[in-house]
């Protein structure tokens, strides 16, 4: 298996580090306006298809598997092109700019949640794949390695990505003195801001964290953001208080929130009413039937093996 990307992405930086040989060419995201941005975005689209044939000629792979998101495109492209089966995920509730535009391409796209989709001859739901870092671990065994106390109600705070950092803010001013023990992963940027407000031990921040399924499963209940993250939080049973990024294109993480909303494990919260938060996280960690509840159904939701029903289709497609 090799992958192929961006040289200026994250990619470049975690695919060796993992092991894997990655294949890069030029590409970027499209500009939601007319500006000399989208036109330099236009000129590497069109090139990238091209260099994606050379990079498929040169690697010839059996299947091709894309992502989501504009890097995949042009490499769906090629290999239909070059008559390589190739399939697409799609990891939110909202096909995206670039998956509409490839997925004619793909023999298959596996969805995330069970959105509408001009292409439901080709689409499979299957869920998110959960990264082995984010398997969930024994309660004991996760707080002993992020140093919360060993007995009481835990919150978890699940900030880490790009437009959490209003949410980062009002949990550190809520609780920095005061309040549940809590875990909180606040992402590099406010590392240091969230920090500074915190005057108590039991209240822990890290910056990021290559064991968040350990970092799910010290908390009882869980305050985050509603993208791809969903997935592990469900999958470790955790009751959730979503606060969806209110700018997501689409508003698809309300979306994503709303399908565990519906299944009964999570609350739905929007940024402009972040002032409900504290007494919701009260009530529920007060209120032990209800978390046990929240949690039956988060892990009904849950789909921990989306990452082998994937990989067993991708076998089967290149078999054929």
């Amino acid at each position: 298996m090799t992958f192929a990307g961006s040289p200026d992405r994250v990619e470049a930086r975690l695919v060796p580090e993992a092991g894997y040989e990655l294949d890069t060419f030029r590409i970027s995201g499209f500009p939601r306006r007319p500006s000399l941005a989208l036109a330099r975005s236009l000129l590497l689209a069109g090139a990238a298809p091209r260099a994606c044939r050379g990079i498929l000629r040169a690697r010839r792979p059996d299947v091709v598997l894309g992502a989501g998101g504009y890097v995949a495109g042009p490499m769906v492209f090629a290999a239909r092109t070059l008559r390589i089966p190739s399939a697409l995920t799609e990891a939110d509730a909202h096909l995206g700019l670039a998956n509409r535009l490839a997925a004619p391409y793909a023999q298959r796209l596996f969805l995330a949640y069970p959105i509408e989709t001009r292409y439901r001859g080709k689409a499979r739901v299957v869920g998110r794949p959960i990264p082995s870092g984010s398997k969930p671990v024994p309660q004991a065994e996760g707080r002993e390695i992020f140093e919360l106390p060993a007995e009481g109600p835990a919150l978890g705070v699940f900030g880490a990505l790009a437009g959490a950092k209003a949410l980062n803010e009002f949990v550190a001013e809520t609780w920095g003195a005061s309040g549940p023990a809590i875990l909180h992963v606040t992402g590099q940027r406010d590392f240091e801001a969230v920090k500074r407000r915190v005057k108590r031990d039991d209240y822990r921040v890290v910056a990021e964290t290559d064991r968040f399924g350990a970092a799910i499963s010290s908390t009882d209940l869980v305050l985050a953001r509603s993208g791809s993250t969903v997935w592990e939080i469900a999958a470790a049973g955790r009751p959730a208080i979503f606060v969806p990024y209110p700018f997501a294109t689409g508003d698809h993480q309300a979306a994503n929130a709303q399908h565990f909303v519906r299944a009964g494990g999570a609350i739905m919260v929007r940024e402009l009413e972040l002032e409900d938060v504290p007494e919701l996280v009260r009530s529920l960690l007060d209120d032990p039937a209800r978390r046990k509840r929240m949690s039956e159904a988060m892990l009904k939701a849950a789909r921990p093996d989306a990452a082998e029903e994937i990989a067993d289709e991708l076998v089967a497609m290149a078999t054929r």
